[in-house]
């Protein structure tokens, strides 16, 4: 350094001389020019005064890299998580800049001027729960700047977890449905009686669980096929049962029916095939064909319904990328907006 770079903190920011803008911003494409100097941003100062490559002061009080990261820690609320994040990804070689909502990130080879930002940035605390909402609007401007959305969630031992989120469009190639034939609804789910229907329903369209040579669907399956009127069900009485009915005895089974029948619904009209995901801790497992029932092929997703009031807690929200990547699936969340929307949640490496 050919000499020494003083900063001022004023407010939230540090200001320097116009030395400042040769050696920092030129070089390291630190801070933003202002007027003939440069400002810093809090995470900026600290990852240059842990450097030394500056040196702070308040007033005429200088400040160690100790006072200065107790400082910023008022001045900025999540000020550690951010200052963590932002020392990982430049020692990764990325360029960084301060912005909304926290960070922006640019492709290796490329930096400010020459080539435009890669990623948005947000950065999480493992233990700071995280409304649904939060996430799409940093998602919706991210893909309307043509950028990508990373998410950095910092642990207790301040390790990163980085992950990936966008909207998702979903659909498959399956064919048309042929009608069945008589169900009955008994307990928590329907028992379709015509064999050649059965048969029909499970191998081309991946429908229900054979039990013999009839076929037991589940509610979704049953409201879907009934709403469709491929399906007529009765009680086990006989009774017939239409639509509302039906519907109004499955909210009694599942407090959450209809939400999980709305996306249910949708991607099959997406031409998808939907099956449960209890064993993989989500509502349903998604294929984008089923040929046949004989050689059945990996699910493609992992789609879990939520709310558009749903707070994600990171820990179980790690936990269910992680599964899906385990199985080599996506993961995602379904959510009802003015239509059913999906947005998918991936590991990613930086």
């Amino acid at each position: 350094m050919s000499e020494e770079i003083l900063g001022q903190l004023k407010s939230d920011k540090i200001r320097l001389g116009p030395e400042a803008l040769a050696e920092l911003y030129m070089q390291g494409y630190f801070g933003r020019p202002r007027g003939k100097g440069l400002e810093l941003s809090l995470v900026e100062a600290a990852y240059l005064l842990d450097r030394s490559k500056i040196r702070v002061f308040s007033g005429s009080l200088e400040m160690d890299f100790k006072a200065f990261f107790q400082a910023a820690t008022s001045l900025e609320k999540g000020f550690e998580f951010r200052y963590v994040v932002y020392k990982d990804l430049r020692e990764r070689g990325y360029y960084v800049q301060p912005g909304r909502p926290d960070f922006r990130v640019y492709p290796r080879g490329g930096h400010p001027g020459k080539s435009p930002a890669e990623f948005y940035v947000l950065v999480i605390s493992e233990r700071m729960p995280l409304p649904l909402k939060d996430i799409l609007e940093p998602v919706a401007v991210a893909g309307q700047m043509r950028k990508k959305l990373m998410l950095a969630i910092v642990d207790e031992e301040s390790d990163i977890t980085f992950y990936e989120a966008k909207e998702k469009a979903l659909s498959g190639n399956m064919a048309d449905l042929e009608a069945g034939g008589m169900a009955t609804l008994l307990e928590d789910r329907v028992v379709l009686w015509d064999i050649e229907a059965s048969r029909r329903l499970h191998e081309h369209g991946f429908f229900g669980k054979p039990v013999g040579e009839r076929l037991q669907l589940s509610l979704v399956e049953s409201g879907y096929l009934l709403e469709k009127g491929l399906i007529e069900l009765s009680d086990r009485s006989g009774v017939p049962l239409d639509r509302e009915s039906f519907i109004a005895i499955a909210r009694q089974i599942e407090s959450d029916f209809d939400l999980k029948y709305g996306v249910y619904k949708d991607l099959r009209d997406k031409s998808l095939v939907v099956k449960t995901g209890f064993k993989f801790g989500t509502h349903f497992r998604v294929y984008k064909e089923v040929a046949g029932t004989k050689k059945v092929p990996h699910s493609e997703y992992l789609v879990h319904t939520i709310s558009m009031d749903h707070v994600f807690l990171p820990p179980v929200l790690s936990r269910a990328v992680r599964l899906a990547h385990s199985v080599r699936k996506l993961m995602v969340f379904a959510y009802p907006d003015e239509k059913v929307r999906y947005l998918e949640i991936k590991r990613l490496k930086p």
